[in-house]
């Protein structure tokens, strides 16, 4: 986890303290809105990514993102991965990152993705989250 938040700190010129919390936003959306067993599998490929989601669940994290996103679940189809998106973008913004920033952390976050658990892994992933690719 520690190469990619270096990777994010220096790509979008952001401290590795905001670069944590936007992976940890991102993680939450992915896990919440997409299909949990690619989801399983990309979280079991980025080293510490499964640590990073317990610590935001043991400290309350996950925030807007993840509560939209599981109530977006709840609602079932496109409608809840579009509303998980949306609001795991405005956490992203409310944390500090503009939208040049936001669509550059998830290029990093997908380009090493893809690097640990291959490609069709994270394609799968991203097609099924509605809205994901808008700010991507």
């Amino acid at each position: 986890m520690e190469e990619l938040i270096g990777r994010i700190s220096a790509a979008l010129g952001i401290d590795e303290a905001l670069a944590s919390k936007a992976v940890g936003i991102v993680l939450n959306l992915l896990k919440s809105a997409g299909p949990e067993d690619k989801v399983s599998q990309l979280l079991a490929a980025i080293p510490g990514a499964s640590e990073m989601l317990e610590k935001a669940g043991e400290s309350g994290g996950g925030g807007l993102g993840g509560l939209m996103g599981s109530l977006g679940g709840m609602m079932g189809g496109s409608m809840g991965g579009a509303m998980g998106a949306m609001s795991a973008f405005t956490e992203l913004k409310d944390a500090g990152l503009d939208t040049d920033q936001v669509q550059g952390l998830g290029k990093e976050v997908l380009s090493f993705a893809k690097e640990k658990a291959g490609e069709d892994v994270v394609g799968e992933v991203v097609s099924s989250i509605p809205g994901l690719d808008q700010f991507i």
